[in-house]
């Protein structure tokens, strides 16, 4: 905290102080105080099961049948045992555990014995963590607990007898009751929201709820209209959370048509609203970019979504409440974070990726942003959301956010984002020559004096991307304050330098050539880490331009088409073997 200014300081001890509430409220309405309320009457019974949109691998049912979890990348082998009797297996693998995500992967496979084994299972969970459980009675591990049970419930209860049904049945309403409870308390954001899902999705699903489905239908509604915004964006600014919300919403406003309820305005709105955003960060080959949290894409879930989209239209250019902009000309696709930071209660896994930009031609990407990696190494996680795992410039190696730090608080709070852009002027124009985009951010502005401006223009055919990076003087700059322009290449591309350094050629795997220069400049060809990868980190390079602020404060550079595709997406044995999957360590 030395290094903080005094307003982060005082960010952080708002953090801190809203931090204690929420616990000393969650302890009042939870935890010990939670065991000893006498619990309320039990649903008669289940109504409606609402459908589970993700997508199921029947081949794990075998394993989890002979007591082998494969969670978080951890395996655990029960010996006979109840997994829920198991102490002091890693805390990811525990999450995933109790959340009976799995349940869907023994519905898959269709069978008795999974069937049992599910009813077994649910029952050990009742018997051994239904009062209470460390990490089992975690607010979004109650959340995806109850969302399970609820669309699984028909595979659980078939030829189950009625003592087990009302067990199920009361459990299930315990969860429900205790969520209704800590809701307040839950991290705000994407958790809150589908705390207020699994809640609305619960009282609809269950018979007699009366009062309770009134208000957590009104909670819900409450949650969508804060959380949601205008352009169909959400406030944490990550396109993860529109896959996440979605695969919930849904199957829950499903749930209102089949049961002949009225569909709350704002679940409507949003869902008209979500849509469209999603394709706008789609890229030609069906992948969201990598901005702010957004990792891998989930491709068979994000079809599903889709697949409820009524419109199915153009994707929008523009989403000024979030905080992006899409170039879309001929086959090529730019997409731009244009966007401050988001508020700090929701900034935990933002990044400082201010005016970075992923571009692609097709079905072939070519400049990302380094993107998340699955691991939950808090390491990587770091490395993700530096402003030199992006599409953009950087100023003496330092991040144009600042995060807070482990210590004192970090183990706490998490890392949200202390400070960082907080004025993002745009300009943008559209016409028949191509499109335009001019925009501007302030996070270098208190340590290095500077405004940085980046002007791209995509050509109307697609075939050219020309960007100037500006570094605007607000103050004295310290002649020694030197900057990277970074362009992370795609693991799928070939690159070399050309004309003697002055420019790179950029090979795709089907053939297609893009040159990259800048005037007057000289080239790096660097390593870099691509960490979006469904194979895991994959290693790939970057172009980097190096200049003194100084100096340099403008640098002009361009993309350019040179050859179009010419051989077929299975591509040449020597590509396939440059694009083998590389998992790269780490030195702490």
């Amino acid at each position: 905290m030395n290094s903080a200014s005094l307003s982060e300081r005082s960010r952080i001890w708002r953090l801190l102080a809203l931090h204690v509430w929420q616990r000393s409220l969650k302890w009042m309405h939870g935890g010990p105080l939670f065991r000893m309320q006498p619990f309320s009457a039990v649903p008669a019974r289940l109504l409606i099961a609402p459908q589970d949109l993700r997508t199921a691998d029947a081949t794990n049912a075998a394993d989890i049948y002979g007591g082998r979890f494969l969670f978080s990348g951890h395996l655990v082998e029960t010996q006979g045992r109840s997994p829920f009797e198991l102490k002091a297996v890693h805390e990811d693998w525990q999450r995933e555990l109790h959340s009976f995500g799995w349940l869907r992967d023994l519905r898959a496979s269709d069978s008795q014995i999974s069937r049992q084994n599910a009813r077994a299972l649910v029952d050990d969970w009742i018997k051994y963590c239904g009062r209470w459980h460390e990490i089992g009675w975690e607010a979004d591990v109650v959340t995806r607990r109850i969302l399970s049970w609820l669309a699984h419930s028909p595979f659980i209860l078939q030829d189950g007898d009625h003592d087990f049904y009302r067990s199920f049945v009361r459990s299930l309403a315990r969860q429900v009751r205790y969520l209704r409870q800590t809701i307040n308390e839950t991290e705000d954001g994407v958790e809150r929201l589908h705390a207020a899902l699994a809640m609305a999705a619960a009282c609809i699903s269950m018979a007699g709820q009366g009062r309770f489905a009134r208000q957590s239908i009104r909670r819900l509604d409450q949650e969508l209209t804060r959380q949601i915004l205008p352009d169909g964006g959400h406030i944490s600014r990550n396109p993860r959370a529109l896959i996440d919300i979605l695969a919930d919403l849904l199957p829950i406003r499903q749930a209102f048509v089949a049961q002949g309820l009225e569909i709350p305005p704002a679940m409507l709105q949003s869902v008209d609203r979500m849509m469209p955003l999603l394709r706008f960060f789609r890229h030609g080959d069906g992948a969201l970019a990598h901005f702010n949290g957004m990792g891998s894409t989930p491709s068979d879930l994000v079809a599903t979504i889709l697949a409820y989209d009524d419109a199915r239209g153009a994707p929008p250019v523009n989403a000024p409440h979030s905080g992006y902009q899409r170039l879309n000309c001929g086959a090529s696709v730019v997409l731009v974070d244009t966007g401050p930071a988001p508020a700090l209660g929701v900034s935990g896994n933002a990044h400082a990726g201010c005016l970075s930009l992923e571009f692609s031609s097709g079905s072939n990407r070519i400049v990302v942003n380094c993107g998340v990696s699955p691991k939950s190494n808090p390491a990587w996680r770091r490395v993700s959301r530096s402003t030199a795992a992006h599409s953009t410039a950087t100023i003496e190696d330092t991040s144009s956010c600042h995060f807070l730090s482990d210590r004192p608080f970090g183990h706490i709070l998490g890392a949200p984002i202390l400070s960082g852009p907080t004025h993002v002027p745009l300009e943008r124009e559209d016409d028949a020559a191509g499109s335009r985009i001019t925009a501007c951010h302030d996070g270098y502005a208190s340590e290095f004096h500077v405004l940085h401006e980046r002007d791209l223009r995509l050509a109307g055919d697609g075939t050219v991307l020309d960007g100037v990076d500006t570094f605007k003087a607000v103050g004295e700059i310290d002649p020694e304050h030197r900057y990277a322009i970074r362009f992370h290449l795609h693991p799928g591309l070939r690159a070399s330098l050309i004309r003697g350094g002055s420019a790179v050629l950029l090979v795709c795997r089907d053939g297609e050539a893009w040159e990259f220069d800048a005037p007057g400049l000289e080239l790096a060809l660097e390593e870099s880490i691509y960490l979006s990868d469904v194979y895991g980190h994959r290693k790939s390079e970057q172009i980097v331009i190096y200049g003194s602020l100084l100096e340099t404060p403008h640098v002009g550079w361009q993309f350019r088409k040179t050859a179009a595709a010419k051989l077929s997406r299975r591509g040449t044995s020597d590509f396939d073997e440059m694009n083998e999957p590389d998992e790269l360590p780490l030195e702490e």
